[in-house]
């Protein structure tokens, strides 16, 4: 079977190997999984090729009998939300998240708005290898409907989650960073009905991402930094390119990671739900299972990506979930990976305690994190990962093997998992200061290279 859909949908680059020819393929093996005439609903990002490849998506399930709802340019959680609030049997999105411009791709949503299963995503690939698609008769040729309310309904949903009158009346000031993407449509008149002051830079979109790379790391956000510190403002946030994330900066500039709003998020959650249930990605830093439980809840563990996290927070009834990238999850909202609404819930976390973004995470354990990448042929990875375990359980406070294995010793961490993307592993150490991390770090890659160096 070949695996076409990766940790968050298929992302490839433009022109090859993602063609007209190939969306269309896809389109087409979707479409032919729905009953003929299931309503599915069509929205994207902002990519310079994102208007054209939502086309070539809309028409083909218009030409396989499906009736289409045009949701547009939205966010990717607003498109979420969405789904099933117009009926759709089935969401498809044109986005490739924070990929480099080059990039575009598609994700499925199922009828409850949660990201699709693997299960369906399989079959998916099945009927593109068979080259399975359906074409109507041209007299049962789909309807094809705009949807013009998907911003402000989405809007009308996050403000319903918060306490807009005790944020207005604090009237924080604000630097928002849109990253030239799909954000720029919802975030900026979010923040007017919170009654901010907001300066926003990057906010134009365009699919070439001119103001920086699409993906909020530290280094990509040195403006948005700057931008904070010279006009004083209480706090900045960024977006991803389709701002299912929202990374944030402090008062005096400081970078936030993303496991420091997971951490006081899942704080706040389980002090409001007593015992609740966070879920994360076995990649996050185990500080934030040190708050969660420090507040009397418990943390559970899944595959990265934010598939697998959601759909675990719907077995559990979890109170909060997320990855430590700034992808958090509000399942009062929805159980999808949303930036505004984690931008909101900021703003009323601040305004109900009365506090700053400094004062709020000034507390919080911190661990140094190392991050080390070893080449690997697919071909040996389970061979090397299952040596890896054997070598660094011995002593061990616990070992988790979801995805990859991870090993909880020496007061850190240590995860070796197989790149989603690339013929690599990835390995994460974090540990009471910076030796610590470099000395799980340094086990891990040395069981790493010995299992390489092995007999097959």
């Amino acid at each position: 079977m070949v695996r076409l859909f990766g940790t968050n949908g298929i992302r490839e680059v433009v022109g090859d190997p993602l063609t007209p020819a190939f969306v269309t393929r896809v389109a087409g093996a979707i479409g032919g999984l729905l009953p003929v005439g299931a309503p599915i609903a069509v929205g994207r990002d902002g990519r310079t090729s994102s208007r054209a490849f939502a086309r070539i998506v809309t028409a083909t399930l218009a030409l396989g009998g499906h009736r289409v709802i045009d949701l547009g340019l939205l966010p990717t959680p607003a498109i979420q939300y969405s789904v099933p609030r117009v009926g759709a049997q089935l969401g498809i999105i044109v986005t490739a998240s924070h990929n480099p411009p080059e990039f575009n791709g598609v994700k499925c949503i199922a009828a409850d708005g949660l990201e699709a299963s693997r299960e369906f995503e399989e079959r998916v690939e099945a009927a593109v290898v068979q080259g399975a698609a359906r074409a109507a008769p041209f007299d049962r040729v789909g309807e094809v409907t705009d949807d013009p309310l998907g911003a402000g309904r989405y809007l009308e949903g996050i403000l319903a989650q918060v306490d807009v009158a005790r944020i207005a009346a604090r009237r924080p000031t604000l630097v928002l960073d849109c990253a030239n993407g799909a954000g720029a449509v919802t975030t900026p008149p979010l923040l007017r009905r919170l009654g901010c002051r907001v300066v926003t830079i990057n906010g134009q979109i365009d699919g070439t991402f001119p103001g920086h790379a699409p993906e909020p790391t530290e280094a990509n956000l040195v403006d948005l930094r700057r931008t904070v510190a010279a006009v004083g403002a209480d706090l900045g946030v960024a977006h991803d390119g389709d701002a299912d994330r929202a990374v944030f900066v402090d008062a005096r500039g400081r970078y936030v990671g993303g496991e420091e709003m997971l951490a006081v998020h899942g704080r706040e959650a389980v002090r409001r739900h007593p015992g609740g249930v966070v879920v994360t990605a076995i990649s996050t830093p185990r500080s934030v299972e040190e708050v969660v439980r420090a507040a009397g809840g418990t943390v559970t563990y899944t595959r990265v990506g934010s598939p697998a996290i959601s759909h675990e927070m719907q077995r559990t009834h979890a109170v909060l979930g997320g990855e430590d990238n700034g992808g958090l999850i509000f399942p009062a909202l929805h159980l999808a990976r949303d930036g505004a609404m984690t931008l909101a819930a900021t703003l009323d976390l601040l305004a109900r305690s009365e506090t700053t973004l400094v004062e709020l995470l000034k507390d919080l354990p911190r661990y140094p994190v190392l991050k080390e990448k070893v080449d690997c042929p697919p071909s040996a990875r389970d061979r090397v990962l299952a040596a890896v375990g054997a070598a660094l359980t011995p002593g061990a406070e616990r070992v988790v093997s979801l995805d990859g294995v991870k090993v909880f010793r020496d007061g850190g961490s240590v995860l070796v998992r197989p790149s989603g993307t690339e013929p690599l592993l990835r390995v994460v150490a974090e540990g009471r200061d910076e030796a610590g991390a470099r000395a799980l770090a340094d086990r891990a890659l040395a069981a790493i290279r010995t299992a390489l160096a092995a007999p097959a």
